[in-house]
């Protein structure tokens, strides 16, 4: 179907065809490139799954369809980028923009359909990172640790952590194998005043229950103005709920990935209040998912203002302006979210640097853009 007479109620039929234009070239976009990406991995690992004697089944359910998702959505702004040029050079190099803008389509009115097909891409986007990805990537995890040699964090030394405002908690090493901590205390307060002190030589953690903790040799002394009450046991062990439990202080490989964003920001809310400093990875995490999704739009008008102009070289130009521009995004988003975790810049301003650069870039191009 072409554009033409583009008036009245066939400006509808625009808003559609754009949109399946659109739509289309991401979503075959994305097939292509992934099938080539998972050949290259599939060549690049097939030493480390033979060497493991993987079974089929778990390469391709435990890992690949793990791995797929998480592949797409990292580079979700790539596939929009070359979506918006490749099917805006195509209308362009037909003489189908120039027949919108000769019935009287403005630019600006040309862009809504692009935006609301950007705006579908932001919302899949953001609830695959922030609900469906995370579920499943644990599984992608544990299969790279088991598989693929990848080292896994399972030891953690001298632990302190702020349990509520009157409890603090130390342990002098973790092992996350037997889920068992050695020479732990807590300590509860009031008023600034010790009133609890408790020891265990050994204080295990049983994740099927939250918070339940079983204390070896222990002893618990009580305080009070008057007098001191001792408990202990060195041969019953002691079962207790204590509101913290090991990813609270064991910070695992990828651990902020497999984490939904409303628990994401759960962890970090309480991290904080505990003092814990070493969130700066899941701050970073939670506000990238937000600011890839909102990036497609930015990258939408970038992508469209440079190639909706009929040019002579055909849609190479463009299309290689346009992979410039988003590979230098990619990167961008990379070192500014290292400026963070490395550095003393704001995870805020790190994570959207590149999206507020990008903006300002999206806007010239609009105002250059065939009118």
């Amino acid at each position: 179907m072409g554009i033409k007479n583009l008036k009245g109620l066939f400006i509808k039929r625009l808003d559609w065809y754009i949109i399946s234009k659109f739509l289309g070239t991401y979503f075959f976009a994305i097939a292509l490139i992934i099938s080539i990406v998972v050949v290259f991995d599939y060549n690049e690992n097939i030493d480390d799954f033979t060497n493991y004697n993987v079974p089929f089944k778990a390469i391709v359910f435990d890992y690949y369809m793990n791995f797929v998702p998480y592949i797409t959505n990292m580079f979700s702004a790539l596939f929009v980028f070359i979506a918006v040029i490749y099917f805006t050079s195509k209308l362009a190099d037909n003489s189908e923009i120039i027949a919108a803008f000769a019935s009287g389509v403005s630019f600006k009115r040309l862009l809504r359909p692009y935006m609301i097909s950007a705006g579908i891409i932001a919302v899949l986007t953001y609830i695959l990172g922030a609900y469906v990805i995370p579920l499943s990537s644990q599984t992608r995890i544990d299969f790279e640790v088991k598989y693929k040699g990848k080292d896994q964090i399972e030891t953690a030394r001298n632990i302190q952590l702020e349990i509520d405002p009157n409890t603090i908690a130390y342990i002098e090493r973790y092992d996350s194998r037997n889920k068992t901590g050695y020479r732990f205390s807590l300590d509860k307060f009031e008023d600034k005043r010790l009133v609890s002190h408790m020891t265990a030589r050994t204080i295990t953690y049983h994740p099927e229950e939250q918070y339940k903790w079983t204390a070896k040799n222990w002893t618990i002394r009580e305080l009070y103005d008057d007098k001191e009450v001792i408990r202990s046991n060195t041969r019953q062990p002691l079962d207790t709920i204590i509101k913290f439990e090991p990813s609270d202080f064991l910070i695992t490989l990828g651990m902020q990935e497999t984490m939904t964003s409303p628990k994401l920001m759960e962890y970090i809310t309480r991290q904080k209040e505990r003092g814990m400093a070493n969130i700066k990875e899941f701050e970073v995490e939670y506000h990238k998912r937000i600011a890839m999704s909102f990036a497609a739009f930015i990258l939408t008008i970038i992508g469209a203002s440079l190639s909706s102009k009929k040019t002579k070289g055909g849609m190479g130009l463009s299309l290689g302006i346009g992979l410039g521009l988003s590979f230098s995004y990619i990167l961008f988003q990379t070192i500014s979210s290292t400026f963070a975790l490395n550095g003393n810049t704001p995870v805020v301003l790190a994570v959207w640097l590149p999206n507020i650069l990008y903006s300002f870039i999206a806007a010239y191009l609009y105002w250059k853009a065939p009118k």
